[in-house]
């Protein structure tokens, strides 16, 4: 598990590896029942205090996508369907929230916002179909 920790962001640590674990679990980069480092390890890896990887694990154990086995550590938990489409529309959502909030900011229209975003949209697809042909 690859996790970067900026340390001059803003938000706070703990937070930064819920959101990178995530997204790593949505995006199947994790997979279900695949075995976390354990708190200590992490820790000394990305070198943080214990205590921010506890705080984050366990956060994501309340949330539902990691499950603690006890005596063997944590796991990613088994995720049906609609709790991953729901957690990633979530995390989408967040993401968004920020994007357009830049956009009014700005002072971007709306309209300029969406000939924006089906631009990137044909970009990537056209780009993922490319990479599915070779």
């Amino acid at each position: 598990m690859l996790l970067q920790i900026d340390h001059h962001s803003g938000q706070p640590i703990y937070r930064q590896v819920m959101d990178q674990i995530r997204r790593q679990i949505l995006a199947g980069q994790l997979a279900q029942g695949e075995q976390l480092a354990s708190v200590r390890e992490l820790a000394a890896q990305i070198k943080v205090n214990p205590m921010t990887i506890s705080k984050a694990y366990s956060l994501l154990e309340i949330e539902g996508l990691l499950e603690r086995r006890r005596g063997v550590g944590l796991f990613v938990a088994g995720l049906n369907k609609a709790q991953k489409s729901r957690s990633k529309a979530e995390l989408l959502e967040q993401i968004l929230d920020r994007a357009v909030a830049t956009a009014v900011q700005f002072e971007i229209s709306e309209q300029d916002v969406h000939e924006l975003t089906k631009r990137l949209f044909a970009r990537y697809t056209s780009q993922i179909r490319r990479d599915e042909h070779e």
